[in-house]
C-alpha cells in the first residue's frame, strides 16, 4: 500500500466509522429484532402472508403514494413546462413561490390544510357561499385530505427534476418539427414529450419513494382513519410495544425503498436528473 492510498484511507476512516455507527449498526439492529423478537425465527414476517390488516395497510400505503405520484407528476409537468417557457423575471418569481413551502415545517402545513378542509373551514365555507354545496363537503379526515396534503408537500420535488430535464432539451428540435409540417400538438407529442420522459419518470420515482415514509401528514389529515405503514410502525412501537412486528415492517419499508431506488437508477438514471 503506497503512501497516497494510506492517506486516503486515514482521511476517509472517520467518516466511514461515523456512517457505520449511526447508520449501518442501527439498521442491523432493526433487522436482528425482526427475526429475534420475541424468539428467533421468521414468525414476525408471517403477517405479510396471512394478516388481512397488514395487507390493507400496505395496499393503502401503495395506493396513496401512487396517487400522490401521479397527481404530482401531472401538475409538476405543467408547472415545469411553464417555467421553461417563461421570461427570466417570471421564472425567478415562480421558483420563489415553489421553494417557499419547503421552508415551512410539514407539521405546520398539515395543520394549515386541516383548517382549510374541515367542516367549518375555508373550503367548505366558500363552497356553501358560492352555492356549490348545501352542506359541508366530506373533504376532511379521509383519504382525500391526505392526498391534498401529500401532493402539496411533494409537488416541489416533482417540479424540480422535471424542470432540470426540460431545461436541457434543445428547443430547436421542436421548431424543426414545426418547420417540417408538424402541428404544435404533434411536435410536442413526438419530440418534446419523449425527451422529457427521463425527468418525468425520475420525478415519479422520487415522489413515490419519499411518500412511502410519510407519518405526520396522514395521521393529522385523516384523523386516524387512513393508516399507512409509518403510522402502523409507530403504533407497534409506542402503543403495543410489539418490537418484532415494528422491526419487520421497517425492514420491508427499507427493502422496498432501496429496490425502487435501484430500479430508478437503472431505468431512468435518476442520479443524473435529480
Amino acid at each position: 500500500m503506497n503512501r497516497v492510498k494510506a492517506e486516503a484511507i486515514s482521511l476517509a476512516a472517520p467518516a466511514v466509522l461515523l456512517v457505520v455507527a449511526l447508520f449501518v449498526l442501527p439498521l442491523g439492529r432493526i433487522f436482528w429484532l425482526s427475526v429475534s423478537e420475541p424468539v428467533l425465527g421468521l414468525q414476525n414476517y408471517a403477517p405479510l402472508v396471512a394478516d388481512y390488516g397488514v395487507h390493507k395497510i400496505l395496499l393503502t400505503t401503495f395506493r396513496v403514494c401512487l396517487l400522490t405520484s401521479v397527481i404530482c407528476v401531472i401538475l409538476g409537468y405543467v408547472v415545469a413546462y411553464a417555467i421553461v417557457h417563461a421570461s427570466a423575471r417570471m421564472r425567478d418569481l415562480m421558483f420563489f413561490l415553489i421553494l417557499v413551502p419547503l421552508w415551512v415545517s410539514g407539521l405546520v402545513r398539515a395543520f394549515a390544510w386541516l383548517m382549510v378542509l374541515r367542516r367549518d373551514g375555508l373550503a367548505n365555507s366558500a363552497a356553501q357561499w358560492l352555492g356549490l354545496a348545501s352542506e359541508p363537503l366530506p373533504i376532511s379526515y379521509n383519504e382525500f385530505a391526505v392526498l391534498v396534503g401529500m401532493v402539496h408537500y411533494m409537488l416541489p420535488y416533482a417540479i424540480l427534476p422535471i424542470y432540470a430535464n426540460m431545461r436541457d432539451i434543445d428547443h430547436q428540435l421542436v421548431r424543426a418539427a414545426r418547420g417540417l409540417g408538424a402541428s404544435p400538438a404533434r411536435a410536442f407529442r413526438r419530440v418534446f414529450l419523449p425527451l422529457s420522459a427521463p425527468g418525468t419518470l425520475a420525478a415519479a420515482s422520487l415522489v413515490f419513494i419519499m411518500s412511502l415514509g410519510f407519518y405526520v401528514m396522514p395521521l393529522l389529515l385523516s384523523g386516524g382513519r387512513v393508516t399507512m405503514i409509518a403510522e402502523f410502525i409507530a403504533v407497534n412501537v409506542l402503543d403495543t410495544a410489539n418490537w418484532g412486528v415494528a422491526s419487520m415492517l421497517a425492514v420491508v419499508l427499507l427493502v422496498t425503498v432501496l429496490t425502487l431506488y435501484a430500479l430508478s437508477r437503472r431505468v431512468v438514471k435518476i442520479g443524473r436528473v435529480v
